[in-house]
């Protein structure tokens, strides 16, 4: 689904014809960065911790950040853009940040341009998928541990290359691994395993994806006192796992029921979903 309007730079756009110029630096080398933001009743959900993400992510590719850039900067122009695309319910939001134009591999400048598209999607509240993934490993590219590891950068191709293979296999969905073997995430999504009623996750140390679903989940965990622990995970680890569920920004929780012959149960997943609607309600409440 194309989005109907988008905002370049501010200027919201038709999104009936080219709106990016042949010159742009993402385009040509993917040296840009972005941020997918789910709203809930036509607005964006946390945004503060998406912006965060990304001013740090600026900073780690030297791009120039706009004094002017604030949460409240970036607030206004989603929801212009939300608002002219009649999103009233739930949607999507792809908020990109790129270098501008000009150059080759040295850059001209280090000043940046912003891109935002807007997205209505079918739930408002986060749903529990019915049917649980299969999934498996992917382990023809391993994903590197780097400056870039936490941050949503231009170059997926280890995520579109596990997607792709996961597409061919019939399954839905690969596990990222590290050099070491350790899986990090899937194509789309950070993981959890649950063990006797403990949550494990992947460290940030570990070069995973800072996903802000993963930091909303664990906050909300310990909020419940259920416990967490940030650590490596192995295939053997996955074995013995309880439960398995992905999470991101737009889906919030989904949970797994099958890797290669092994079951799983969903029942902290259901109870996760549950306090994360909740959450979202109390939240709603407030504001109004």
């Amino acid at each position: 689904m194309e989005a109907q309007y988008i905002s370049n730079n501010g200027e919201i756009l038709e999104n009936n014809g080219p709106t990016l110029v042949a010159a742009n630096r993402a385009h040509l080398y993917g040296d840009g960065l972005f941020e997918t933001i789910r709203l809930i009743d036509g607005k964006p959900i946390n945004l503060n911790v998406h912006i965060l993400r990304l001013m740090e992510g600026m900073s780690v590719l030297k791009m120039r950040v706009p004094n002017y850039f604030s949460t409240d900067f970036f607030s206004k122009r989603i929801n212009e853009l939300v608002k002219m695309s009649n999103i009233t319910e739930g949607g999507r939001v792809r908020l990109s940040i790129d270098r501008a134009s000009g150059g080759t591999y040295m850059p001209d400048t280090n000043e940046v341009t912003f891109f935002i598209e807007a997205f209505a999607i079918q739930n408002n509240d986060f749903v529990l998928n019915t049917k649980g993934l299969e999934v498996d490993l992917y382990t023809k590219v391993r994903k590197e541990k780097n400056i870039f590891s936490n941050f949503k950068t231009k170059n997926g191709l280890v995520y579109v290359m596990g997607a792709i293979e996961a597409k061919e296999k019939g399954l839905d969905d690969l596990l990222i691994t590290d050099q070491k073997g350790n899986i990090l995430e899937s194509t789309s999504s950070n993981i959890f395993l649950v063990s006797n009623g403990v949550l494990y996750t992947p460290g940030l140390d570990e070069g995973c994806l800072g996903g802000t679903m993963r930091m909303m989940i664990i906050n909300l965990a310990i909020e419940n006192k259920i416990k967490v622990y940030e650590s490596s995970i192995t295939p053997q680890n996955i074995l013995i796992a309880d439960e398995i569920f992905l999470t991101n920004a737009i889906n919030g929780i989904v949970w797994v029921s099958g890797y290669r012959t092994k079951r799983y149960m969903n029942n902290v997943s259901k109870n996760l979903v549950n306090l994360l609607n909740n959450h979202y309600v109390k939240k709603t409440l407030v504001q109004q």
